[in-house]
């Protein structure tokens, strides 16, 4: 295990950049700092989810997300560096049809709600897309593990379906979208 944080400022960053894994220096708006501060946001989204009342396995499943995240980040701050496998996705994909199998097919669009725990689920979903977006932007420069953006892509199917799940757990019920002709 690395370093251990005895002293949280170090003042290093006070110019603009920020050290990478590797000891090498980026500028903190340099794409993969975007990538990897926007994976941990949603792991602070997903924290956020955890503090509310919920089912025993949302808590196990995003718990152990929680962990994946901070390896992923591990994976984008320090170059070349590849921790997330295509196993990773394939977990979430068992997770995914478990907690969708005893869930109503969608006919409609919902929107985000239900809850407080669903609605800060569908949050955190929001920010995973962005985090995959933002792996997709720093891919084009520094060319990333691919199976860090399917990672991403598929948990926020993942979090779209445990939404769906805690809006039920919290007797919320999912909004349906309706066009502008169907409100009026």
């Amino acid at each position: 295990m690395g370093h251990r944080l005895s002293k949280i400022y170090t003042r290093t960053g006070d110019a603009g950049t920020t050290g990478l894994g590797d000891g090498s220096r980026i500028d903190k708006d340099a794409p993969l700092v975007e990538a990897y501060g926007t994976v941990d946001e949603l792991n602070s989204a997903i924290g956020m989810v955890l503090a509310h009342d919920i089912p025993d396995t949302v808590r196990t499943c995003l718990t152990r997300i929680q962990h994946e995240l901070f390896d992923l980040g591990g994976e984008l701050c320090i170059p070349g560096h590849s921790i997330v496998s295509a196993q990773f996705v394939e977990r979430l994909e068992s997770m995914l049809d478990a907690f969708n199998a005893n869930l109503p097919p969608l006919k409609e669009f919902i929107l985000p709600g239900g809850g407080p725990a669903a609605a800060a689920c569908h949050l955190a979903r929001a920010i995973c897309r962005r985090a995959e977006r933002r792996v997709w932007t720093a891919d084009r420069e520094e060319k990333l593990n691919p199976e860090s953006a399917r990672y991403l892509n598929r948990l926020s199917d993942l979090l779209f379906v445990v939404a769906r799940v805690l809006a039920r757990h919290e007797s919320g019920s999912e909004v349906l979208w309706q066009t502008s002709q169907s409100r009026d």
